[in-house]
């Protein structure tokens, strides 16, 4: 947890509500992020992400601080989601997955370490935008908040040993679409360089 969000945390429980601004101004760019690869939908995120800041506000008492508070708020930003999809009964397709190897997941990954970082950031959102709703979230923590394994088995509330083959299966979801996506000659080249 940043040092100074429970200094945060303290002035709310304390009565000063204008301190969750600062909260709610140093996690909503992140939390509509999450929420928008869970929906898909630009208007329904920003209702998921104000509804998760409403719920983490009216529950901040119960915020026990064993967790970082940005674990925390991620854990009520997927659940707000799930409940916004269950409501919707809105199912996306899911993307089939090829028998992938670890071996070819990895040669996805080398390739896109050597893409332009700005270049591979947007592949990869690109692509994670395609997947289903919970793999896009897991994802989006993986790759683009550096998450532990620890801390999004928190948020998503799996155990770590399955977390890792959710996440592994969400990689390769990910792989079948970035295989068909970047230019194949780019996978060719790193999958000759790694035999």
């Amino acid at each position: 947890m940043t040092t100074n969000d429970q200094h945060y945390i303290d002035l709310i429980i304390n009565g000063d509500t204008n301190a969750f601004e600062v909260l709610v101004e140093r996690y909503k760019d992140l939390v509509f992020t999450l929420t928008l690869r869970m929906v898909k939908n630009r208007e329904e995120a920003e209702e998921v992400a104000q509804d998760t800041f409403i719920k983490a506000y009216k529950s901040l008492n119960k915020f026990k601080g064993d967790a970082k508070f940005s674990t925390w708020i991620y854990k009520i930003a997927y659940n707000t989601s799930l409940d916004r999809l269950k409501k919707n009964k809105k199912y996306f397709n899911n993307v089939a997955i090829d028998e992938f190897t670890e071996h070819q997941v990895k040669t996805i990954d080398n390739a896109l370490d050597n893409l332009e970082d700005k270049e591979r950031e947007q592949s990869i959102r690109d692509c994670i935008a395609l997947l289903p709703e919970d793999d896009a979230f897991l994802l989006t923590l993986y790759y683009f908040e550096d998450q532990s394994l620890e801390d999004i088995s928190k948020t998503i509330g799996l155990k770590p040993n399955n977390l890792k083959v959710k996440l592994f299966r969400s990689r390769k979801r990910l792989a079948t679409i970035l295989k068909e996506r970047l230019e194949p000659e780019i996978i060719e080249h790193y999958e000759k360089e790694r035999r």
